[in-house]
Parts: C-alpha cells; sequence; structure tokens
C-alpha cells in the first residue's frame, strides 16, 4: 500500500519522518511480531507499507529549522497511491499557516488524487492543505484547537467539529495537533490493513489507538469566546436549574427555537441540546479537577438529576468516565508539579 507524504513550504520535518517512520515500524513488527501477538496476523515476508514523500517539483525543502527534508519524488511523477497525508507545518508571522505555491499546487494535487479513489489525510495544520483543496467544503473535519477559529475563517464552507481528535467523511480523515500524525497514521493502517495491524502498530509505537478528544486540553470555553450570543448562552446554562431544555435557552435568550438552532449551527455546528450538553460537561471538568467534589454532587452541579445520564453523557464528550478523567487530570498536575520540582532542584 503506497502512502504519499506531502512537503511542503513550512512543513516540519518531525512529522514528515514520524509518519515514514510509524508506517516502517509497522512493517518491521509484521515480519517479525513480538512473542505472544503473531496470532490473527497475516503472514508478510515483504512490506505492507511503502511510504514516498513527494513535494511540488520533486526538489529537497528546508523546514523552519534550516534542516534539510530529503523527497522521493513530485506530484506529477508518482503515479496512483492509496492514501496522501498532509502534515503540520510552522505557521507564519499571522499565526497562519503560509500561503504559498507549493501549497497551492498540493492542494491541487489532493483534489486530483481524491477524484482517484486516494485516501486524503490530514495533521495539525496541514488541514489548511486539504481545505484550500475545497476537500472540506460541507464535510465534517477536525483542525488543532487554537486554530478552530482562524480555520472557520478561512473556510467558511467546511463543518470544523470543535474539540474531537479525529473526523472522516467521504475518505478525507483530519486530526488536531502537532503530534496527532500519531493519531492519523493509526487511523489511516486501520483503514487500509485492518484493527488488528492498527492495534499492533499502537502497541509496537506504546501510543493510544483511541485517543483523547481535543477539548480536553483545550481551556475551559475557548470556542464560546468567538461571539456573544454563546457568551451569552453558556452563562445562562452555567446558572440554570437542572432540567434546562433547548427550548428554555431560546427563550432565555429571546429567540425562536428555530433561530436559535441556525445561529448555533451557524458557529459551532452544535444543535441546543449538544451545545447545552457540551458547556454542562465543561463545567463538570472544572469541578472533577476540585478535590473533593463527588461525582454524584458534580452531576447536580451541572444540571444532571440522574447521575447515570451525566456519565453517559460524560463519556460522550470526553471518552472517559468521571472517575478516570479525575484520575488522568490529577496524573497531569502530578506529573507538572514534579516537573517543576525537579527544575528547581537542578537551578539549586
Amino acid at each position: 500500500m503506497r502512502i504519499a507524504i506531502l512537503a511542503v513550504d513550512g512543513s516540519l520535518l518531525s512529522a514528515i519522518a514520524g509518519l515514514s517512520d510509524l508506517f516502517w515500524i509497522t512493517n518491521q513488527a509484521l515480519r517479525a511480531p513480538p512473542e505472544g501477538v503473531a496470532g490473527g496476523l497475516p503472514d508478510r515476508a515483504g512490506s505492507l507499507f511503502e511510504t514516498i514523500i513527494v513535494s511540488s517539483d520533486g526538489k529537497p525543502l528546508r523546514d523552519p529549522q534550516g534542516r534539510s527534508i530529503s523527497v522521493d519524488g513530485a506530484f506529477r511523477d508518482i503515479g496512483r497511491c492509496d492514501a496522501a497525508l498532509a502534515t503540520g507545518m510552522a505557521l507564519g508571522p499571522d499565526r497562519l499557516p503560509p500561503a504559498s505555491d507549493s501549497i497551492v499546487q498540493a492542494a491541487e494535487w489532493l483534489k486530483a488524487v481524491h477524484r482517484q479513489g486516494t485516501l486524503v489525510g490530514a495533521a495539525c495544520a496541514g488541514t489548511f492543505v486539504v481545505g484550500e483543496a475545497g476537500l472540506l467544503d460541507g464535510r465534517r473535519c477536525t483542525t488543532t484547537w487554537w486554530l478552530h477559529h482562524a480555520f472557520k475563517r478561512r473556510f467558511p464552507k467546511a463543518r470544523p467539529v470543535w474539540g474531537t481528535a479525529l473526523e472522516e467523511q467521504d475518505g478525507i480523515v483530519t486530526t488536531g495537533g502537532p503530534l496527532s500524525w500519531v493519531d492519523l497514521a493509526l487511523h489511516i493502517i486501520r483503514r487500509l490493513a485492518g484493527p488488528d495491524i492498527a492495534k499492533l502498530a499502537a502497541d509496537i509505537s506504546v501510543a493510544d489507538s483511541l485517543p483523547l478528544p481535543q477539548m480536553i486540553y483545550a481551556p475551559r470555553g475557548f470556542i464560546n469566546t468567538t461571539d456573544p450570543l454563546l457568551l451569552r448562552a453558556e452563562q445562562i446554562i452555567r446558572h440554570a436549574a437542572p432540567g434546562l431544555t433547548a427550548e428554555g435557552l431560546a427563550k432565555a435568550l429571546t429567540l425562536s427555537g428555530r433561530t436559535l438552532h441556525r445561529r448555533l449551527k451557524e458557529l459551532t455546528d452544535e444543535s441546543p441540546k449538544e451545545f447545552i450538553t457540551r458547556v454542562r460537561i465543561e463545567t463538570a471538568c472544572v469541578l472533577l479537577e476540585t478535590p473533593g467534589a463527588s461525582v454524584k454532587q458534580v452531576a447536580l452541579s451541572c444540571g444532571y438529576g440522574e447521575e447515570s445520564a451525566f456519565r453517559r453523557a460524560f463519556a460522550q464528550i470526553t471518552g472517559m468516565t468521571p472517575a478516570d478523567y479525575r484520575r488522568w487530570s490529577s496524573g497531569r498536575a502530578a506529573g507538572a508539579a514534579a516537573s517543576h520540582r525537579v527544575v528547581e532542584n537542578s537551578q539549586g
């Protein structure tokens, strides 16, 4: 299976090399699986994946740090490929991915190969290249959380989903985060070679085969800062009694139910019910990071009369149970504190 990895102006060498390495590691693991994991895997003496690094003109590029990115060929020369992947890239002075001829040519090439049935994928700011191709118009997608607002402004016809780690629609895969090329590679392996080989690749790489949503890393309420309506709605939900409905939220905002639904779809691609749930769960994340509150107390504080309904909604949004989230956030805080102490001791 042939995987083309794009090299364009601003591309990060680490992301290109990392993608290539992960497919290579998968080949090595298939040739000689670790003891105890060979069952169910195909017998394979050769390579399952071939990766090629391609640029607009077939010439090597310099990454943002001045390091050379070796290239195997030009877009026009490589022929058929099973997947074409755009990686992360450095941002320009305007805090946006660069607009250059190589990116325009890459966008046109992605559009052409997608028409031929190639699976197209992008990680982090690489999603802007796919957006330039028009391939995200009307399609669900994601990008790095701190580029979400800029992405919506640049591609108003796309349907970016806030805070998700990975989205796929119509053979186009997008992931968010500078290191999300790992998630992208594992998903492409799963799509092209099946879940067993994807699990092997994840286990060998010591990576999560199902990435956590980005929203748990972003500041709470980050997406709601883009519009006064979202901020007002968020405040109403945070202070509302349990049982607030979409109709109740519309009334509190002095809007019709239809207008509220239309405005939220335009701003966040959420229904009023989905918006209410997200705000409540974001609030719950803050409360769970505070020692002492029980899950039941947090559920009641966030507008859930039934703890079971709260647990279901929390798992759907965050990918974890409330108890798992508390352990995860506590572990991150403890790790940060330990790192701080190490730095202090080394300086002392």
